[in-house]
């Protein structure tokens, strides 16, 4: 892994209706919404990435932190800028910038962690049997708790 503060990278989008509040969910108006601001912030960080990692290494948020100053409705070119500003060990912090052509409409930091792809995945995925083991335990308990039901002819 070669990654050194100064990275950066850029993501740029016109506002169309799958990216506001109100097909979200977020809110009910037609403007960029937050959460679809934050996923174009961190898909800059992986792009800025995702050349500098080892084979088998990829990244995952872990933090953000976002200000959403201003309200970029449909049509809105947005683009959003990403810089690597600290690496410390696995722990990479970014931050981003995103302009329409008036204003700075949001700015804010996302940290992600180097991990081993494989490694990560099998641990997902043991969490998530856990979860479906923890889930069908709670079914039986659920079961073995209730009144037996009357049966009448």
């Amino acid at each position: 892994m070669t990654l050194v503060p100064g990275l950066r990278s850029q993501v740029h989008i016109m506002v169309e209706m799958e990216d506001t509040a109100k097909k979200i969910g977020s809110g009910d108006v037609p403007v960029l919404a937050t959460p679809r601001l934050l996923a174009l912030a961190e898909a800059a960080t992986v792009r800025a990435v995702e050349q500098h990692l080892a084979p088998g290494e990829t990244s995952v948020g872990t933090r953000v932190e976002l200000e959403h100053l201003a309200a970029s409705p449909l049509g809105a070119h947005v683009e959003i800028g990403v810089e690597l500003t600290e690496v410390d060990g696995r722990r990479l912090v970014f931050a981003f910038e995103a302009h329409d052509r008036h204003a700075v409409v949001g700015r804010g930091t996302v940290e992600r962690v180097v991990v081993d792809r494989a490694k990560f995945l099998a641990a997902s995925e043991r969490r998530r049997l856990e979860e479906r083991s923890d889930q069908s335990e709670g079914r039986r308990r659920h079961m073995a708790n209730e009144p037996p039901h009357e049966v009448r002819p």
